[in-house]
């Protein structure tokens, strides 16, 4: 059984959930998304995980990014062993 996709937690209007989103996606980085903006277990889950209530935050497998934008997440996926084309 393959292994679960990381999960990023993102909020409704939240213009870096939006870019990081986007960024994984654009880059074919598999992840599934939780709107936390909408749904109290997911953000429940979220500040569990995070230690905090800002979005986005991104579990990779128990690695956690909290309150990021795409040029924290580069490093952090690159310590993953991520690759992809940085432009």
């Amino acid at each position: 059984m393959p292994p679960e996709l990381p999960l990023l937690y993102i909020k409704t209007g939240c213009p870096w959930c939006s870019e990081v989103s986007g960024f994984l996606a654009e880059h074919g980085i598999g992840f599934r998304e939780l709107n936390v903006s909408d749904d109290a277990a997911a953000f429940n889950a979220m500040e569990h995980v995070s230690g905090q209530s800002k979005a986005p935050v991104l579990d990779w497998h128990g690695r956690v990014l909290a309150d990021f934008g795409v040029e924290e997440l580069k490093p952090f996926l690159h310590a993953q062993n991520v690759s992809f084309e940085d432009s």
